[in-house]
Formats: C-alpha cells, sequence, structure tokens
C-alpha cells in the first residue's frame, strides 16, 4: 500500500511537472514558530512536576497547534495554549475544495472556553485515547496514538503543566465538518494518501 503510494504520489508530481503545474504553488510556505517562555501561575502542583510537564509539552509541540497564531509562524504570547483561531484541515489540499477543519482548542484552566471543569483524569484520557470530556473522538488531527503508552508519571505532569499555565479566556471558532464552508483561516497539515 505504502509503494503504491508514492508511485501514485511520483506520477503526480511528475505529470503536474511536465503540465507546468505544481499543486503546491496555490500554499504558502510558513516557517515553524519558536514558542518563547511560557508564563506560569502559582500552582497546587510541585514545581517539579511542572517543569517536567513544560519539558514534555515543549517536546511534544503542543503549543504549535494550541496557540493562536502559532500554525502561521507567529504565536501569540499573550494566548500561549489558549486555543488556535487558525484550525487544521484534516482531508488532501489536493482533494476535495472544502475539507473538514478542527480547531485546536485552549487547553488553558478557563472554565468557559478551556479545560478548567475538566478533572485531571478527563485530561489525562484524551492525551492517552483522544477521547474528550464529552465521551467525542478526536480525529487524528492531534497526535494522541502516538501517547498512548504515556506513563502515569509523565502525564499528570503535563496535567500539572497545563493546570500551571496563566488561564486565557478564548473561544476557538467552531470546528467545520466536511463539505461546510469555513469562516476562519486554516491550515493543511497531515499524512495523506490515495484513494485507490
Amino acid at each position: 500500500m505504502m509503494y503504491k503510494f508514492f508511485v501514485v504520489a511520483g506520477l503526480f508530481y511528475f505529470l503536474a511537472a511536465c503540465a507546468g503545474y505544481n499543486p503546491e504553488d496555490d500554499y504558502d510556505l510558513v516557517s515553524p514558530a519558536r514558542m518563547n517562555e511560557v508564563q506560569l501561575v502559582d500552582s497546587r502542583y510541585p514545581e517539579a512536576q511542572v517543569q517536567r510537564g513544560k519539558y514534555l509539552a515543549g517536546l511534544l509541540a503542543c503549543g504549535t497547534c494550541h496557540t493562536a497564531g502559532a500554525l502561521a509562524g507567529d504565536p501569540d504570547p499573550a494566548r500561549y495554549y489558549g486555543g488556535s483561531d487558525i484550525g487544521i484541515a484534516y482531508t488532501s489540499p489536493f482533494g476535495g475544495k472544502r475539507p473538514g477543519i478542527l480547531y485546536p482548542a485552549n487547553i488553558t484552566s478557563d472554565p468557559d472556553t478551556g479545560i478548567g471543569k475538566w478533572t485531571d483524569d478527563e485530561i489525562v484520557r484524551v492525551i492517552r485515547t483522544g477521547v474528550d470530556k464529552h465521551g467525542r473522538n478526536k480525529v487524528s488531527v492531534m497526535p494522541w496514538q502516538g501517547y498512548t503508552k504515556i506513563v502515569d508519571e509523565d502525564a499528570l505532569a503535563l496535567v500539572a503543566f497545563l493546570r500551571s499555565l496563566k488561564i486565557v479566556d478564548h473561544k476557538v471558532p467552531a470546528n467545520v465538518v466536511p463539505g461546510q464552508k469555513h469562516i476562519a483561516p486554516y491550515v493543511h497539515f497531515g499524512v495523506y494518501q490515495s484513494r485507490d
């Protein structure tokens, strides 16, 4: 299957190049965002646990999606981890004109727009399984599949870090199902394969 994907993708690019068309011409290259120092507030969690969570969140690049402006290469320091106004398309940029779009959530402890009303166990569950507080599965844009075996100590360190972030009151745009018209900007991101 993977071999077929590369052959089809290679043939597509070869034919497109012969025709003088490069599908990537319709997209702008954006430099990766750098996350500077994140503001933490006093926490009920041990400092070492919070710092371990901060390290893991940086390693896993959580802020790249969950911070306003970061997906466009310009993160807003006042809204670190407060959710994104730029969505992530979860279909091929070469496919339909209207992909499904997810807007990364506010993962600060704001009770109305973030995870402030979530339990620690609910946060660990979404990290490990992609299942949110309401029992909904997250589309694989959030790479939870890579976190399924995260040990309790590290999962709880992430929770401690998230709970120690400065609270950001920010409601992200509603997700868009495939075929609906979007009203907020988005980027294409992910792994694509042929429909054959």
